[in-house]
Formats: structure tokens, C-alpha cells, sequence
């Protein structure tokens, strides 16, 4: 089963970040390569729906995380107008201009509001995902270096984390990007540099603790590598903590790259971001009569957060009542 759900995320996952990092150099490839992430996305909500259906709000948050997903890969089959060709400006949601329906209306120059509202969730889930994946396996790491083997080691990676645990979450952000320059392998790495500590610490706990069990002093007698010890007998009994924090922190970080978009050191234009599209509306928003413009980009990253933090309080409920 946990073999069949890893198949299923990378089906999703891989295309989905191949496709937005590098669909320049896929070439005529590029409408192929997310086909197979459309059944996993379906297959994966319907695994989820089935196992946790003793919880209603983690099927509420997994509806709301799988409903995106399912845009995200589903975006370049989808008959949606060019998400960066300008037709009418400042069309209301439903009205008609040039004989194109624009159901969520147009924006200041013209472009679809739908078109890049769908188009737009590729991006912030895919660096937003990859961010935090990344973030926990540093993290995770360390934090096993650090609880597992103790010392000195534990000395080190405590002040390594401790030193970066000092400066506030939005500065370091701001000094990471503006030290590498504004892309998304630069957000991963500002992210990381933000919450990989705060993991480690988590792990470092959950290793302490787990360390005298007696699993971990069987595999010891057994005279298994370290390194072995660490990653496949204790992180894999210590992952309830981690699957919840994880969750939460999707959302975390799922707010900290439209901030950082919106204040013009995120993600970059021209393609479509919902970050950029808030930024973008800021202005004509102050009109009540285009304020659709704020508001859908606005509701669409609430509902990815909310998805996100619903599942981990599913979780949690369900890890309880166990």
C-alpha cells in the first residue's frame, strides 16, 4: 500500500515539477508529460477518501489539496484562453467582450482571470512542495546526526540551527534572495535556510527519545550502519509527529512564496503566479468593482492553506483516537 501511494506522488510529482521547471526545453514533449499525472491525482484522492473517511475534516482538506492538484495537471488539456494574451481589460466576471466569455472576468490588461488562476496553481504548489520537501530532508538529517549520534555532533547542528533560528523568517528570506537573486531554486533555498532548523529541532527530539527503544538497541546488536539505523529503523517509527508538522508547514511555506511574489522577490513574471496576480490587482482593487480581481487569486492560495492545515488536523484527530 505504502509502495502503491509513493508510485502514485511521484506520478503526480515529477511530471508536475518537470513540466513547470523546465517546459522551455521539453519542447514538443511538454503536452504529454503530465497525461499520467491525471489518473494518480484521481486514483490518489480516492485512496485518501477511503482511509481517512473516519475523519471529515481531513476528506475536506484532501478534496481541497486534490482539487488543485487535479487543475495543476490538468491546466495545458483544459480550454482556457492564454493566460498571458491580453483581450479586454476590466471585463466583469461573466460579461462577453470581443465574443469571448470571460467567467471570472479580465484584468487590468485584458488577460483571463480563470486562465491564469488555474495556470497559476502550478507554479505555487510545485516550488511550494518541492521547498518544503527539501526543507525536511536537510532538516530531517541533521536533526537524526544530531539526536542519534550526540556529542559533538549534536553541539554543532544545534548552533548551526540556533544561528539561523535568530534572524526572523521574513529577513531571511529577503537576505537569501537578494544574495542569490529572485527564482525558485532561490526559494528553495531561502526556505530551507528557514525551515529546515525548525525541523531538525523536531527530529532532534523525536531522536532522543527514540534512541534506548528497544528496536533501535536490537538493530545496534545487530551491528547495522548508523547511518541505516537512522533513516530506516527510527525516522520511519517517529513519522506521526513529522507527517502533521509537514502539513502545516506546506501551508507555511505556501504563504511565505506569495508574500514574497507579492513584494516583488518571488516568482517572476510573465507566467502567471497567484502572489503576482494579488500584486498586480493591489491597485484596481480599491474599486469595489474590480475588486474580483484580488479576491479570486486571494480565495484560491486561502483554500490551498486551508486544505493543507485541515489535513494535518485530520491526522491528528485520527493519530489520537488510535
Amino acid at each position: 500500500m505504502k509502495a502503491g501511494i509513493a508510485l502514485l506522488l511521484a506520478l503526480i510529482w515529477l511530471p508536475l515539477a518537470g513540466y513547470v521547471m523546465f517546459r522551455p526545453a521539453l519542447g514538443a514533449l511538454a503536452p504529454y508529460l503530465l497525461l499520467p499525472s491525471i489518473p494518480a491525482v484521481i486514483l490518489l484522492y480516492g485512496i485518501a477518501v477511503r482511509s481517512w473517511r473516519e475523519s471529515r475534516v481531513a476528506v475536506f482538506g484532501v478534496t481541497l489539496v486534490c482539487f488543485w492538484l487535479l487543475m495543476a495537471v490538468t491546466a495545458p488539456y483544459l480550454p482556457l484562453l492564454d493566460p498571458n494574451k491580453p483581450i479586454a481589460p476590466f471585463v466583469a466576471p461573466g460579461g462577453i467582450k470581443h465574443g469571448v466569455l470571460f467567467l471570472l472576468g479580465s484584468d487590468m490588461r485584458g488577460r483571463d482571470v480563470l486562465s491564469r488562476t488555474l495556470w497559476g496553481c502550478q507554479r505555487v504548489l510545485v516550488w511550494g512542495i518541492t521547498a518544503t520537501s527539501v526543507a525536511y530532508v536537510v532538516g530531517a538529517g541533521f536533526g537524526l546526526i544530531a539526536g542519534y549520534l550526540g556529542g559533538w555532533w549534536d553541539e554543532f547542528v544545534s548552533f548551526a540551527g540556533n544561528v539561523l533560528l535568530s534572524f526572523p523568517v521574513m529577513l531571511l528570506f529577503i537576505l537569501v534572495l537578494n544574495l542569490l537573486g529572485q527564482s525558485g531554486f532561490n526559494i528553495i533555498i531561502a526556505v530551507t535556510c528557514s525551515s529546515a532548523p525548525v525541523i531538525m529541532r523536531i527530529v532532534r527530539g523525536l531522536a532522543l527519545d527514540a534512541r534506548s527503544r528497544d528496536y533501535i538497541l536490537a538493530a545496534q546488536t545487530r551491528g547495522e550502519h548508523p547511518l541505516w539505523i537512522m533513516w530506516v529503523e527510527l525516522l520511519p517509527n517517529v513519522r506521526g509527529p513529522l507527517i502533521i508538522d509537514a502539513c502545516l508547514r506546506l501551508g507555511y511555506t505556501t504563504v511565505a512564496i506569495t508574500t514574497l511574489t507579492f513584494l516583488g522577490l518571488g516568482l517572476q513574471p510573465p507566467d502567471p503566479d497567484w502572489g503576482l496576480m494579488i500584486k498586480e490587482a493591489a491597485t484596481a482593487a480599491l474599486l469595489w468593482k474590480y475588486s474580483y480581481m484580488l479576491i479570486v487569486p486571494a480565495v484560491s492560495v486561502s483554500s490551498l492553506i486551508l486544505g493543507f492545515n485541515l489535513i494535518a488536523d485530520g491526522t491528528r484527530e485520527m493519530s489520537l483516537r488510535d
